[in-house]
């Protein structure tokens, strides 16, 4: 079994944000969190797509990327080719349960998710 891994609070507080109403976090945030690349967790998402019906996971409008990016202080150039995925925190606990979770590798989802979720719980996020 993998060693267990504990997120400090800041690290999953500045990735939330209130997008159509709910807590989320991207995509990309994720992936960096778990240690994986950005493609190879929408690549487990769409082998299991069944499993993320919209209230667990969407993609974002280019109107609402273009607002986050605003929001983030982020400049228009280079980054996505495609729109980011936000995962609520049933998306989040979705994701620690498929059987594709060997993209986890050896760390330790489960604490890691419960983290994630954790923070998402709290209402502590940054808003657009």
């Amino acid at each position: 079994m993998g060693e267990e891994i504990i997120l400090p609070e800041e690290a999953v507080i500045n990735k939330i944000y209130v997008i159509r109403g709910l807590k989320v976090m991207l995509d990309k945030d994720l992936a960096g969190l778990y240690g994986v690349t950005t493609g190879n967790l929408n690549k487990a998402v769409r082998r299991n797509i069944k499993r993320f019906p919209v209230d667990f996971m969407f993609q974002l409008t280019h109107e609402e990327f273009a607002d986050l990016k605003l929001q983030m202080e982020t400049s228009g150039r280079g980054g996505t080719r495609k729109m980011p995925k936000a995962f609520t925190e049933q998306g989040v606990a979705m994701l620690s349960g498929m059987d594709a979770a060997k993209w986890f590798s050896h760390k330790g989802p489960g604490s890691m998710v419960w983290s994630i979720q954790h923070c998402l719980l709290r209402g502590t996020h940054i808003s657009y």
